[in-house]
């Protein structure tokens, strides 16, 4: 037993190694070595050496969180420069500068702070000290006075509270984010957040490459004015705003600070993220994100568009008054990049021009700006109509309440959006018969100055006449053209393809055939843009079908890659002859295909039907389906989850087209894992349309003797009974949505409890486990992203029993796209098979005669 004059010197011992243990500071004569750590007075951070993927080959000098269970760092020195040894030593030298070595090599620095000191004696008494704040500073004295360095001038991927993010105008230096490489990988990523100082009026930009990727605006004197949301003085945080001749600077500060929240930016497409530590579950809980939706892409809709994101079903799209399509063909493919034109050029330079309010709206970018902050609302207007160039005019600040400064726009609106609330006024200035067009409509423009208003009446008159009388010999025109049209129209030559002049459903819809080209002409009198192409075409751009050239083969027959003589990569289907698949299927997948438009939409080039031969010409899609890496064990790891979520979203939006935006409703009865190619990008593309169905606009449900599909995808109503609707492919796309999730087949899991994959995920969503069933690959992301438990969310509610209850299409996009909440699901409908041989995939195939004698529901009573 131990004397007490023993267990006092323990005591001292300990108390002594503790004080060692716990110091925050770094001197000339005490540097920091791997294995030791600096720990702030109130013991809220650590500073020491570490490894993020738990490996010694490559170690590096950061700041963390010292009360949190799960290691933040939120600092790092050597970021791009790791230590490959646990000999590293941090030392401060006697100029002032910390100095990173590896001791094995201690004259090869790997890291240094290269200040300058300008004072003309070399100091010895520099000290460096991890506060309380979590910044890491170096004192010229032990006055602590001033400091000559600190680690909030140079932020990696993490804003800490009272951190600035902004510009030194007067030195040029920039505080700024960027993204670490990777979760195991703090080296310099992708994403850059930072202040741009161009223009009029600084901006918040997140940079990916250095290429514009998202913008919040510029100050308007209560928030930035692409974040209506935000508010800058809440219960927990105050976000404060510095603009002056010496700095531009952004920050927030605690007003609790036993509170754990930063700002992060993280090597993903909603880079931004604002955190909370919640100690009740010990992780990280995300309160807000950005970018949040398409609209938040930089310039999505191009020069002079306007992005909606709430519209539901239609295109978030559109051009702002006055303005078209630059390429309607593209913007009819939902790619608005090349943005707007004025309908009528040359009428905008004192012709009687003024201005529309679009209200509710994100500012365009303000670079091509100019401030007058001592104008009002009538001497900003003036202004801006005494320059031609001006395209619109704002409020500079809107902290008053009114309209306070002047920021008139020059040439090109770039990256203008709307938003429910929160947006500000944007004066749009139009030309006379646009701004005539909206006194005559709903909304009331506001005017330019009445001494131009009977110059504007002139102009009214003198442009409407002229247009009323053009558009009757128009009209007269077309009538004459389309009647010389039915009578001359000369009789088909192609072979084969006389079938397709008929209606080939009961909506009329139909294919017309022209003469055959070497590589295909244009379909002559139709609008369907696709090309017949012979078949000696086709024999020679896949070298006879040669074994050597075929990519896929499936219940429909063969596919093959080929290339035509001008370097086209192509995709042919050939159809087989015991595909099931016969005329009127391939009638229709080409006049279906041919009709659609979308990004997410397999592109038809043509087709052939000679001798005999059924064959269908895509575009090449070089990774071939989904499932070819969703079910393969060595490929699913390079589906991470932002890839994996762009595909559902993508898939999705294809889905609304067909549902509900292109000019036929579709209903494409075969939406599966397989049936979705993607391209080089991995962006997805749906396919095989042999099987889809028009549906008039206003009809809710049909009806069939002939069920087709792929078992496991199957809705429980189209199955059993035959009846299918759009709530059918919503269906669908819910099981797909759970495959990718899990990346698992609906017919390949199977257990005492759970007859599928959706019994499975619908067991564990109720006993509140539902996360076990992401897919392993996905890696940490499983349980810190919540878009994959909102998507599995999402995924329960179309697959729902009563199809009623299933969202549309338009609303799961929305739902996708945004963080509202989300209604509970009802009970799941589990299809199987009752043959031992369990679900089996009849892909573009008929079910059976009599389905309601080989499908079953299972039924388990929810909460």
């Amino acid at each position: 037993m131990l004397s007490p004059k023993k267990c006092l010197s323990i005591f001292f011992i300990l108390l002594l190694l503790q004080s060692c243990l716990s110091t925050s500071i770094i001197t000339s004569d005490e540097p920091l070595n791997d294995g030791d750590v600096l720990v702030s007075a109130t013991e809220n951070f650590v500073l020491g050496f570490f490894s993020p993927s738990n490996s010694t080959s490559r170690r590096y000098v950061g700041i963390w969180y010292n009360k949190i269970s799960v290691r933040t760092v939120v600092w790092v020195a050597n970021r791009d420069n790791p230590v490959s040894s646990t000999s590293g030593v941090l030392s401060l030298d006697n100029t002032g500068n910390l100095v990173l070595v590896d001791s094995r090599k201690p004259d090869v620095v790997i890291w240094s702070t290269h200040v300058s000191n300008s004072s003309s004696i070399v100091l010895s008494n520099f000290t460096a000290e991890l506060l309380d704040s979590g910044n890491f500073v170096v004192y010229e004295d032990d006055s602590k006075n001033g400091f000559v360095w600190q680690s909030f001038d140079f932020p990696t991927d993490t804003q800490l509270p009272e951190m600035i993010i902004g510009v030194n105008r007067r030195s040029g230096q920039k505080r700024f984010l960027t993204s670490w490489k990777s979760p195991d990988d703090p080296g310099t990523g992708s994403y850059s957040l930072m202040i741009d100082v161009n223009g009029s009026r600084p901006q918040l930009f997140l940079y990916r490459d250095g290429i514009p990727f998202w913008r919040a605006g510029h100050w308007n004197g209560v928030r930035y004015s692409g974040i209506p949301e935000m508010n800058t003085s809440n219960s927990i945080f105050k976000v404060k705003y510095v603009d002056n001749p010496e700095e531009v600077s952004l920050w927030f500060s605690l007003r609790n600070t036993s509170i754990f929240l930063r700002q992060v930016l993280i090597e993903s497409p909603r880079a931004i993220e604002r955190q909370t530590w919640q100690e009740d579950v010990h992780k990280w809980g995300v309160f807000y994100t950005a970018p949040k939706d398409e609209c938040d892409s930089y310039s999505h809709c191009g020069a002079f568009g306007d992005c909606n994101s709430l519209s539901a079903g239609a295109y978030e799209c559109k051009c702002l008054p006055g303005f078209e399509p630059k390429s309607l063909r593209e913007w009819n493919l939902r790619d608005g990049s090349q943005g707007c034109v004025p309908k009528r050029k040359g009428r905008m330079c004192r012709d009687g021009e003024g201005f529309v309010k679009l209200a509710e709206v994100k500012l365009p970018d303000t670079t091509k700006t100019r401030l007058d902050m001592n104008l009002d609302d009538k001497a900003c207007a003036d202004l801006c109509l005494k320059n031609c160039s001006c395209t619109g005019y704002a409020s500079a600040n809107t902290s008053g309440g009114s309209f306070s400064g002047c920021i008139t726009w020059y040439n090109e609106l770039i990256d203008l959006r709307e938003y429910p609330s929160g947006g500000q006024d944007f004066y749009l200035r139009v030309d006379a018969v646009e701004l005539e067009n909206w006194k005559a409509g709903a909304s009331a423009p506001k005017t330019i100055p009445d001494k131009d208003s009977k110059k504007s009446k002139n102009i009214k008159v003198l442009v409407l006449v002229p247009l009323n009388v053009a558009f009757a010999v128009l009209l007269t025109v077309t009538y004459w053209f389309l009647m010389k049209k039915k009578t001359g129209k000369a009789p088909r030559k192609q072979e084969n393809i006389s079938s397709f002049s008929s209606n080939i459903n009961d909506h009329g819809i139909s294919v017309h055939g022209s003469t055959t080209g070497e590589e295909g002409n244009d379909i002559g009198t139709s609008t369907i843009d696709v090309k017949i192409y012979s078949l000696s075409t086709i024999v020679a751009a896949t070298e006879n079908f040669s074994l050597a050239h075929k990519v896929g083969e499936g219940g429909f027959g063969s596919v093959y890659k080929g290339k035509l003589h001008n370097g086209q990569d192509i995709a042919v289907k050939r159809l087989s002859s015991t595909s099931g698949q016969g005329m009127k299927e391939f009638r229709n997948e080409v006049t279906l295909i041919a009709k659609l438009q979308h990004r997410n939409l397999v592109r038809l080039f043509g087709y052939c039907t000679q001798n005999e031969e059924k064959m269908l010409i895509y575009e090449y899609l070089p990774n071939k389906g989904l499932d070819c890496f969703l079910f393969d064990r060595e490929k699913n790891g390079m589906l991470d989850w932002e890839k994996r979520f762009d595909i559902i979203l993508g898939i999705a939006r294809g889905m609304v087209y067909l549902h509900h935006d292109s000019r036929l409703r579709i209903i494409h009865r075969d939406l599966k894992a397989s049936n979705i190619l993607l391209d080089a990008h991995l962006n997805p593309k749906i396919s095989d349309f042999g099987m889809a169905r028009i549906s008039g606009s206003d009809q809710i449900e049909e009806q069939t003797k002939r069920v087709v599909g792929t078992y496991g995808y199957m809705s429980p109503e189209y199955a059993m009974q035959g009846h299918f609707s759009i709530k059918s492919d919503v269906f669908s796309f819910g099981v797909l949505l759970l495959e990718i999730i899990t990346g698992r087949k609906n017919s390949s899991y199977c257990t005492e409890d759970s007859v599928n994959l959706i019994g499975h995920v619908w067991e564990l969503w109720r006993e509140s486990n539902v996360l076990e069933v992401v897919d392993q690959s996905l890696g940490e992301s499983r349980h810190h992203d919540p878009r994959i438990l909102r998507c599995i969310h999402i995924g329960l509610l179309c697959v729902q029993e009563s199809a009623a209850a299933r969202p549309s299409m338009s609303e799961v996009v929305f739902m996708l796209s945004n963080e509202t909440s989300l209604p509970q699901p009802g009970q799941a409908a589990f299809i199987f098979r009752t043959s031992d041989r369990g679900p089996t995939s009849t892909s573009s195939t008929s079910v059976g005669g009599n389905p309601t004698n080989e499908l079953t529901i299972s039924r388990i009573e929810g909460r």
